[in-house]
């Protein structure tokens, strides 16, 4: 009974950090101001949050995620897709910091951005960047580090916000758990790496919040 159940354990985490990939957080939180935050882009029609959605995900998720599988395929500084090795992850982390700077940067000179999404960007960005000086040291969990600085998000609107939710943040709460749960499981972390990936990824979120990106 130990090895299906083991096997089934590891496919769920493995399941749970695909659909909670680093590289779609920044669209989930920014599908959630644009479509069911009621105030935040109300000044938009559908067809531009469609767009604004669109421009997101390309340049936060697949972007990035097709530059890597370029790298892969050239074999230009990586070897798979997984990224296992620090070094593997050095310049992906660069390029992704392109895309994420980019779309901050693009968002915030958009005629009324919502400050709380700028807000969101910036600290998405700055998130990239502490992750890459870490990476120098130790492979932090990136997983981590993304939803780390998604929960930071909702802690903060959660207690600013006139439409908040304790529902929101429970939620966040819960999906940060179950991820860092998983990427235990699967074994490719430390306890120490996915913490870190946490802090890291909540303090890059508190800069961004209240720092001088928007």
């Amino acid at each position: 009974m130990t090895g299906p159940t083991t096997g089934l354990t590891r496919f769920t985490a493995s399941f749970f950090s695909y659909v909670f990939h680093p590289l779609f957080i920044s669209s989930y939180v920014m599908a959630f101001l644009i479509f069911v935050h009621p105030m935040a882009f109300s000044e938009y029609d559908h067809p531009t949050h469609v767009l604004r959605f669109l421009s997101i995900v390309l340049n936060s998720a697949l972007f990035p995620l097709f530059s890597v599988f370029l790298m892969w395929r050239l074999k230009l500084f990586v070897t798979s897709m997984y990224l296992h090795d620090q070094k593997e992850r050095i310049v992906p982390y660069i390029v992704a910091m392109i895309f994420y700077f980019w779309t901050w940067y693009t968002f915030k000179n958009i005629p009324d951005t919502p400050l709380i999404a700028v807000q969101f960007l910036a600290g998405s960005f700055l998130a990239l960047i502490f992750a890459f000086f870490c990476n120098i040291w130790f492979k932090i969990s990136i997983h981590t580090v993304a939803l780390g600085n998604a929960l930071m998000f909702f802690f903060l609107f959660t207690f600013t916000d006139n439409y908040a939710s304790g529902l929101y943040l429970a939620l966040a709460v819960g999906i940060t758990g179950l991820v860092a749960t998983s990427r235990l499981t699967v074994g490719n972390h430390s306890t120490f790496e996915v913490w870190s990936g946490l802090f890291v990824g909540m303090l890059a979120q508190l800069i961004g919040w209240y720092g001088p990106f928007s």
